[in-house]
């Protein structure tokens, strides 16, 4: 599978598994059932796609207007830091006012959450290139024969 039915089918697996998991995560550590934590899970889930999109759209807006547009590590923890951090901006309060905790304990539940999405993102990813093999980008480029 390639294109954009790949990137469709990966981002929408990637989300239902997402919400279940941090469904579960929600129940275990408060006092809330399914339907509130799957809620929260769901929300924050949304959040992230939109922030995604639109942080993205303004940082590819920035690096085009520099003068090297090359993808260096420095820009790469750069891009990473700021996306994390306007996640933590929208995601921590939303968090606070749906368990109704403080601020301080819904920020300690998000870096819990940033922690788990990373080791989350690579098991799932690589989960699914062996299932569905590995998209075209990422394949090795057969050797010119006769050139």
């Amino acid at each position: 599978m390639q294109g954009f039915k790949r990137k469709i089918v990966q981002a929408l697996s990637y989300e239902a598994i997402a919400i279940v998991l941090v469904t579960a995560a929600v129940m275990a550590v408060s006092d809330h059932d399914a339907a509130s934590s799957g809620g929260l899970a769901a929300a924050t889930s949304l959040i992230a796609l939109t922030w995604n999109m639109l942080y993205n759209t303004g940082f590819e807006a920035w690096e085009a207007r520099q003068a090297s547009r090359e993808r260096t590590l420095l820009r790469r923890v750069l891009h990473a830091l700021g996306f994390e951090a306007g996640l933590v901006f929208f995601i921590v309060p939303v968090i606070a006012w749906w368990l109704e905790v403080s601020l301080l304990q819904a920020l300690v539940m998000d870096i819990g959450l940033i922690v788990f999405f990373m080791f989350y993102t690579m098991v799932f990813t690589w989960c699914f290139d062996r299932v569905f093999g590995l998209p075209a980008s990422a394949r090795a480029v057969p050797a010119c024969e006769g050139c």
